[in-house]
Formats: structure tokens, sequence, C-alpha cells
């Protein structure tokens, strides 16, 4: 029952908590009630979570060490779920006190002025979280506070009476969760700031004596990269941090494509008119992996689930806007709307100099190449494999129809007739489809017969050229005498 002052609160038989043991009681709680803490943290289940809850029971402030995109600030915001959901504080502290742990003169002047009959106001957990993005920039004064001279001169005070101070972010998330994002950008000279915060739970101001016991459950965030790029946490204040915690990024393709598909935000619209199949799914999260392993992309800074998350939004929107432009109600997303999802990769990898000298968006289209690439050796067999054996190739029919001087201009734009009419004239394609993966839905078999086209390009087994408005396959010894033009339109 929320109760309105001081002497209601006691006869209630309240007795307060730190909010490390909040998190701790309410933490050991779920567990026993075998209860979901982190909802929709995917990936973490035996690894980053366990030692969560390991910081947590030891009543630990907390660094979640790892590459972006990895959930670190996700699982900070989550924390709160662990907090009581209600704590009464007093009225007007501008530090959320405690009734009966008050810290700062007013709170002290007022319980002393009233006694009982204080009023105490309630908070509640979602309002007891606090965030900071560590910058160069970042003072003491904005963190721990400072002398506000506009103060002292309206309440008409002397610069050694202690109201004149005007506290910073941390004073105020007393009984809070505060985070600091990317710790190591903070300066080292404000790292060592927040040693006696850490340690004995106090603040300095500007020489005053004030000795005051924040209650502060901290959680730092911090890249890797950090380290040796921009900055670095200072030992001492690693020191005083109890755990550090690593996070990683999905080991599977398949945890990879449940994250993209409970992140990505397609409009009902979309989800209703564009059918998205299981290969392009596999095939999203199958570039990020490619992009991991990249000889072009620096792998210090490592690459976000945002780029899958991204990447699969555009994927739709290509479709729907060729949708559109045809007058269709409903479409089937396509191995050659892949090419627009190329601005979601351009901005989401950080390249070496061999990816700058490349460019961007050839990376992206390299990248996208070798995801389909070896995602066609789950199902198919490996046709340099086949070549080596001597033994019959099973892709043999459609390479004998594009060496009869045929070529196939698949239209990026074409409507659903004409792009199925397209691929239906090629002998023996759809016959290869039907054979390795015989448990394809009925509606996704028209881009696993794309798909093909593409891999089979990717092995050098026929040639591919990427023109403005279409994809040109043909014959891979006549398409030698041709110039490919790899720059593609944006559709």
């Amino acid at each position: 029952m929320k109760v309105p002052t001081l002497g209601d609160l006691k006869k209630t038989g309240y007795v307060p908590k730190s909010i490390k043991d909040e998190l701790r009681d309410n933490l050991i709680m779920n567990i026993k009630a075998g209860e979901t803490i982190f909802k929709g943290i995917l990936g973490y289940e035996d690894t980053v979570i366990p030692d969560l809850e390991r910081a947590i029971l030891s009543r630990h402030n907390i660094n979640l060490l790892g590459l972006r995109g990895q959930a670190k600030t996700r699982i900070a915001r989550q924390m709160t779920e662990l907090l009581d959901e209600w704590i009464p504080v007093i009225k007007g502290s501008e530090l959320n006190e405690d009734p009966f742990k008050p810290i700062t003169r007013y709170a002290k002047e007022l319980i002393e002025e009233m006694g009982d009959k204080t009023p105490i106001e309630w908070m509640h957990r979602s309002e007891r979280y606090a965030e900071k993005l560590a910058t160069p920039d970042v003072s003491v004064a904005d963190l721990i506070g400072d002398v506000d001279p506009i103060k002292a001169a309206n309440l008409k005070l002397s610069y050694a009476d202690d109201r004149v101070i005007h506290f910073g972010i941390i004073p105020r998330s007393n009984r809070c969760i505060f985070v600091i994002n990317e710790l190591p950008d903070l300066q080292a000279r404000i790292q060592v700031a927040l040693f006696n915060i850490l340690q004995e739970g106090d603040i300095q101001i500007r020489g005053f004596k004030v000795r005051m016991s924040l209650d502060v459950e901290f959680i730092f965030t911090a890249n890797p990269e950090d380290y040796t790029n921009r900055g670095s946490i200072v030992t001492p204040l690693k020191d005083r941090i109890g755990s550090q915690i690593l996070t990683h990024y999905p080991r599977t393709t398949a945890l990879s494509r449940q994250i993209t598909q409970q992140e990505a935000r397609l409009s009902p619209e979309q989800r209703e008119s564009i059918t998205i199949g299981n290969i392009l799914k596999d095939l999203i999260e199958q570039i990020a992996f490619e992009a991991r392993q990249s000889e072009y992309v620096d792998a210090r800074s490592g690459v976000s689930a945002r780029l899958t998350i991204s990447a699969y939004e555009n994927l739709a929107s290509t479709a729907e806007r060729r949708m559109m432009l045809n007058n269709e109600e409903r479409t089937i997303a396509r191995i050659g709307d892949l090419w627009g999802v190329v601005p979601a990769i351009n901005g989401k990898i950080e390249l070496v100099y061999e990816g700058e000298q490349e460019g961007a968006a050839m990376v992206a289209q390299h990248l996208i190449g070798k995801a389909i690439r070896n995602y066609f050796l789950l199902f198919f067999p490996d046709p340099s494999k086949l070549k080596k054996k001597k033994t019959a190739s099973p892709y043999q029919p459609i390479l004998d129809w594009f060496s009869s001087n045929e070529a196939l201009d698949l239209m990026l734009n074409a409507d659903e007739f004409a792009y199925r009419k397209s691929l239906d004239s090629i002998e023996g394609l759809g016959k290869l489809v039907d054979t390795y993966m015989p448990k394809l839905e009925a509606t996704e078999r028209h881009t696993a017969m794309e798909f093909v086209l593409h891999a089979l390009a990717e092995h050098s087994q026929i040639g591919k050229s990427m023109l403005e408005r279409s994809v040109q396959f043909k014959d891979l010894f006549g398409s030698m005498f041709t110039t490919s033009d790899i720059d593609s339109e944006e559709a």
C-alpha cells in the first residue's frame, strides 16, 4: 500500500534495502519460480546470462564487454525488471532519498521539522534507470556535480554553503541503475572521479566535506576495440568493477535468424503482402557471417546484429516497391532483391584498407556473392569436386542450355508472370531444384531456381553480369568476351 507520510510508512513495517539487495532478492525469487528474467535476449542462455546472474547474486557492479550490436544496453535496461515495483522516497528530494536514510541537508531538515508527517512519494521501477553515453567532452560536473553560481545568487548563499551544490547525474541516480555506455571513451581523469563512488559509495564535490552514501548499481558497457583505438579503461577503475562479462555474436545462423525475425520492424501491410522464404531469410544471416570472416572487413570493429535486421527490412521494402510498380497485390521476395539490401550493409561494416580500395558497395556485393556460394553447398553438390572426380554433373543440362548461345536477362522489377516464365524456360533448372530441395515450399520454388543460377555463377559454372535493370546469365566462355558491369542501380 502506497502510504503518504513517513509515520504511515513506519506502521507498515517497511524495511529499506539497498538496490543491490533488491536485485539479488528478486533474482533469487525469479530463479526459484523458473521465470525467464531477460526476455528477448537470445543466444546467451548458457553464456552471458549465467555470468550476469552470478554478478547480481554477488552484488557486483558490472562491465559488459563486447563488440557492437551484442545487446549490451538492452541487457542493462532489462535489469530494472529485477527491482521492487515501488519504493518510497522523500517528497521533493533531488536524490530519490530513502525516508529512513536521508543523505542531503534538505531531507534531514525536513524530517527534523515534520517528523512522522514528512511527506513521501512512490517511485516506480521504470523511473529507476539512468544512462549516459561516454564522450570525450563529459566532465566531472556532469557526472558528480559542481558549485552552481546561479543557485548561490538566487538563494543569496555563500559558496561555502553546501546548498549551492548542483548534483550531477550519478547522485541524481541514487537508488537507481546507472549505465555508462562506451566507458573507454571517458577521459582518464574523469574515470578517476568514479573511484570513490564504486569503492566507498560516496562523492566529493569541489572541496566540500560532502560524504553522501549513494546507493547505485553501476553497469558499464565497452567495446574491446576501444582499448587500443580511442581510449582505455584505467586499471584502478577496472579493479573496482566487480564483474566483467564478455558478450558475443550468435553462434549459428539459425539463432541469428531468430533474432532478426524478432527485431525486424515490418509494417502489417508488408507482413500481409510479402512472402519471404527460408532461403532468403538464411541468406540474410549468412551475409553477416561472411562479413565477420571477410578479409575486407575490420574484425576488431565487429559486424553488428543490426546489419541483418536492417538488411531484412530493406529486402522486404525492395520486394514491396517492385510489387507496387507492377500493380500486384502480393509478391514473393527474390534473390535479385538482395541487391536492394546493399545500402543496409554499407553502413554496418568497417572496412580495412583493402576494403576501402574496393569500395563499400563492391564489398557488400562480394559478401552477398559469398553468402550465396557457401549456402548453396548445404543443399547441392560442390561443382568443383564433381569436376575433380570426373562424375556426371547434375548441372550439365543447365550448362548445355546456356552453351547453346542462350542467355537469360532476368529483369529486377519483372512482374510475377514474366519472372516465372523466364526461369521455367531453362532446361533442367526446375528438375534440379526438385531433386535436391524436395521439402521446399511451393511458393519458394522459383526463388530456389534463381538461387541456383546465382550460385552457379559464383562457382564459375556460368557467367553473370549485373546490368542497370537486370541480371544477365550466359555461358561462361561467352561471357569472357563481354565486360561485366558490376554496378547495380538501386531498383
